[in-house]
């Protein structure tokens, strides 16, 4: 059984920062991408950041220089720092990860249970 734990979410001001943390575990033999979504009321669920098992990242240009996401391999976390938050990033965050486990032969998508960010003043 694999499990996605997703800490680090709250309430935060306008301009600024929190960091969202994930951490997978279980039977797990091998970790591809893993990345951050968010879902807004009323909205479908979107990319936020996305790193592969070798580093590169992928974020859209709305939270381009102002989110990074990073992954500690050995502790199979990945983290999203997120500065200069603005109301519109206001959202639930999932946090997922394609994971191979012990007992499989191919990649399967696990999703968090979601941490709620809000911004406002």
């Amino acid at each position: 059984q694999v499990q996605l734990v997703e800490s680090g979410g709250g309430l935060v001001q306008p301009g600024g920062s929190l960091r969202l943390s994930c951490a997978a575990s279980g039977s797990i033999f091998s970790i591809n991408a893993m990345g951050w979504y968010r879902q807004a009321p009323g909205k479908e669920r979107e990319l936020v950041a996305t790193i592969t098992s070798g580093g590169v990242t992928n974020t859209p240009d709305s939270v381009k220089g102002r989110f990074t996401i990073s992954r500690d391999r050995a502790k199979n976390t990945v983290i999203l720092q997120m500065n200069s938050l603005k109301p519109e990033d206001t959202a639930v965050y999932y946090c997922h990860a394609e994971i191979m486990p012990y007992s499989g032969s191919y990649y399967r998508h696990h999703w968090g249970q979601g941490t709620q960010v809000t911004v406002s003043s």
